[in-house]
């Protein structure tokens, strides 16, 4: 079983998993002070549509995820500035509309004589990732990263008082739309490794396991991170030793870090 962690699919699986981790456990810190998971929920949503239309283009599916996700995101920052509606229902509306959407592209894909694994997209297919998937996603974790890094103090202030954080001078708006956008890259980075239906998974369950080992936000964004890594070691090793879909294997050792870590504060409080 040793000599399998060495083969070249793994190593490649395992560079992937912890490009995402580099990236979902700081923003998802954000996405749990802002309490924004519907927001990822929708994009994940809306990555169907994404991945249809590239399919239907003959473009990297990764691409057409960031394209449709981005464009979802400038149609929620429009639309909430019409403020006709709440944001849960505007997010209600663009996910469904978005996943109906996607749905019927890749029916009309299909019935074209495309032949689309479509739970590979759903689910992630880490075991199949190959060098150029690698050299993209670390790409886009670099990018995301470097612009998040700019952002992290006015997001920090945004999230103690959005008031207050007016009243400083921080441009809002502005910064809550990068951090859309980069939500929506992020989406894009995960295609491969979780799939759409497991992102939001990803991103929550980290950072909310972080908040009882830090004191402080950059504190929960590092702990976050190390979690995130850790599981998708756990989820990789126990994918390969009991032949388990890589990507739900992920999100469960995530979920099982999360309930033990609760069950041993609770013991020693």
């Amino acid at each position: 079983m040793s000599g399998l962690f060495l083969e070249d699919f793994v190593l490649y699986a395992l560079a992937a998993g912890i490009a995402l981790a580099l990236v979902v456990g700081p923003l998802g810190s954000v996405v749990v002070w802002r309490r924004m998971a519907y927001f990822g929920d929708t994009l994940a949503h809306a990555a169907l549509l994404g991945v249809a239309l590239a399919v239907a283009a003959e473009q990297l599916p990764m691409v057409g995820v960031g394209i449709i996700g981005i464009g979802i995101a400038v149609l929620l920052f429009w639309l909430e500035k019409q403020r006709n509606l709440s944001t849960d229902i505007l997010l209600g509306i663009l996910s469904h509309s978005a996943l109906a959407l996607g749905l019927i592209v890749l029916s009309i894909i299909q019935s074209n004589g495309y032949n689309i694994n479509l739970n590979s997209y759903l689910f992630g297919d880490l075991l199949a990732v190959s060098k150029s998937d690698i050299v993209l996603m670390f790409i886009c974790a670099f990018i995301i990263l470097l612009v998040f890094s700019q952002i992290l103090s006015p997001l920090i202030s945004i999230s103690v008082n959005e008031e207050l954080a007016r009243i400083d001078g921080i441009p809002v708006e502005k910064v809550r739309f990068v951090f859309m956008i980069l939500l929506a890259l992020v989406i894009a980075v995960a295609l491969k490794v979780v799939g759409i239906l497991l992102i939001t998974a990803l991103l929550i369950i980290p950072a909310a396991n972080a908040r009882l080992f830090s004191h402080s936000p950059k504190q929960m964004v590092l702990v976050s991170v190390l979690l995130a890594v850790a599981a998708v070691l756990i989820g990789l090793y126990s994918s390969l030793n009991w032949d388990l879909p890589a990507g739900p294997a992920i999100v469960m050792a995530a979920s099982s870090l999360f309930f033990i870590s609760r069950l041993a504060y609770r013991r020693s409080a």
